[in-house]
């Protein structure tokens, strides 16, 4: 007979992921900047520590966004951060939404254009 494993309960988790709901509103923003001709590929990072979504213009630069998801903050400086091509941190908050709004914002001067 096989052995039976207890399930952790409490403990930290090897890897920190995005959830649908999470994934689903990056993904929609990377569409629509992707229809708009600005994005053209992009990176996920599942580690310990952080998820990260990385929008690239050209698949052989950096990174002109990083989204991350930092649960270790949550209750500090938000979990959520927006960050820049050259690695500043340019929103940080507790939600998501606020999070991407200056992407969207520029999604809107690109449309205007």
């Amino acid at each position: 007979m096989g052995t039976v494993t207890p399930f952790p309960l409490g403990a930290k988790p090897n890897q920190i992921g995005f959830d649908r709901l999470e994934l689903t509103r990056i993904l929609d923003l990377y569409g629509r900047m992707v229809a708009a001709g600005h994005w053209r590929d992009y990176a996920i990072e599942l580690g310990r520590d952080a998820a990260i979504f990385a929008a690239f213009r050209r698949s052989a630069e950096r990174p002109e966004y990083r989204i991350e998801k930092r649960p270790a903050l949550r209750q500090k400086q938000g979990e959520w951060a927006l960050i820049g091509e050259h690695g500043a941190v340019l929103k940080r908050g507790h939600d998501l939404g606020p999070v991407l709004a200056p992407v969207e914002r520029r999604l809107m001067k690109l449309i205007e254009e």
